[in-house]
């Protein structure tokens, strides 16, 4: 039986303990909760009644019944409140409002520069998601936390960026501490492939446990999912895989200050300056996809081959962590199956069978939204929390 029987420090009576059995979103009866705890029924109607009274829970259709009245069902009721949710990309920026169970209820993209510094890029953030609020007639009262993606290494626990190459002047800036300022809400913080990872696992992988999810893109990087969780490391840069050295680009420098790195080598601008050293009117990644959209051997080759030294690094990850799911994203995912081919064909030669007889190799099912729906993910998470659930009851 699940012990949640101690009260919490807030004196909700072990309420936002009990709400962990219903975040799911399956209905429950009051009987079922006091057979699965333990506890009395008197005991279970109370905490019901407290979130309930927080808007949490709500009732739903009830349950059948072998005779009389049948017992009321319960389980969260997932437009109680509303998270925001925003993708900062090196050259776009993305926020979103959606309710506690990660469904997108309004957005909004506009281009721009990361480059810009963090108060400009968080001063348009916080405007637009208190207008994307407004528009759906929610009161900002409502909005209980906001889970932000960069395209950068993040300190978890400060959500604060450190040393990120393609963002001057956001290097320690306390990007929670601002946004806080507008806002006094819980603000989570992490690098897009983190948060990118969450949303593809909450979109289409539910109930797998152990995934790798890639971006490939103007640089290369992976979130790991393991065990259920995600796993950031130490200092939170657990998957930087693009800066792993591949042997077949010894000499080609990477901006890292190191040669042979894999982002050198297949990231979207790695893949256009080899087709330009070939002759091939090409300047940047997008320009690659779309080569190959139309069939350009050239392009397909090329895309091929970063594929393979993808592969390369990915042979070792599954190594490592035994995933069962490698999702690949990123705009140069728009490639399609000759990028994932070439992943393929290494992989799936150069690992071990039995790492790889149920691997699925795939193309990202989120694509541009994992990033936002990743985002959403993380503050959900802590809103829904134990310690959550206790600060939006002392409210």
């Amino acid at each position: 039986m699940v012990d949640i029987s101690r009260g919490s420090a807030l004196g909700i009576s072990g309420a936002s303990e009990l709400f962990q059995l219903l975040r799911d979103g399956a209905p429950r009866t009051r009987a079922s909760l006091a057979q699965t705890t333990g506890l009395a029924r008197s005991t279970i109607a109370a905490r019901v009644d407290e979130l309930m009274r927080l808007g949490l829970v709500t009732p739903v259709a009830d349950a059948a019944s072998t005779g009389g009245r049948p017992p009321s069902q319960f389980a969260l009721n997932p437009a109680a409140r509303i998270v925001l949710a925003a993708d900062l990309g090196a050259s776009h920026a993305t926020i979103a409002v959606t309710d506690l169970a990660g469904t997108v209820l309004a957005s909004r993209s506009e281009p721009m520069d990361i480059a810009r510094g963090p108060e400009t890029v968080l001063g348009w953030m916080v405007e637009a998601g208190l207008a994307l609020v407004a528009e759906l007639g929610r009161d900002r009262k409502e909005l209980v936390a906001i889970g932000i993606g960069v395209p950068g290494p993040v300190e978890h626990s400060t959500g604060r960026p450190v040393n990120p190459p393609i963002m001057p002047g956001w290097d320690r800036f306390d990007v929670p501490g601002w946004v806080q300022q507008h806002l006094e809400v819980p603000v989570l913080v992490d690098n897009d492939v983190n948060i990118m990872a969450l949303g593809e696992r909450a979109l289409a992988w539910p109930n797998v446990e152990h995934l790798v999810f890639v971006k490939v893109a103007t640089g290369i990087g992976s979130g790991v999912i393991s065990g259920g969780l995600l796993q950031r490391g130490a200092q939170g840069i657990a998957g930087d895989i693009g800066h792993v050295r591949v042997a077949r680009g010894a000499d080609v420098p990477c901006h890292c200050g190191n040669r042979g790195c894999l982002e050198a080598l297949a990231s979207g601008p790695a893949i256009a300056r080899a087709l330009r050293e070939q002759g091939v009117d090409v300047q940047s990644g997008s320009d690659v996809v779309e080569l190959v959209k139309r069939g350009d051997i050239d392009a397909i080759q090329a895309v091929r081959q970063a594929g393979r030294d993808i592969g390369e690094v990915l042979t070792a990850c599954v190594s490592l962590v035994n995933p069962s799911v490698i999702a690949i994203g990123g705009s140069m995912a728009r490639a399609g199956e000759h990028l994932i081919a070439g992943v393929r064909e290494v992989v799936y030669t150069r690992s071990m069978p039995l790492a790889t007889e149920h691997l699925a190799i795939v193309q990202s099912a989120a694509a541009a939204n994992a990033a936002v729906l990743g985002a959403s993910m993380l503050a959900i998470h802590h809103v829904l929390s134990p310690e959550g659930i206790d600060a939006l009851a002392a409210r």
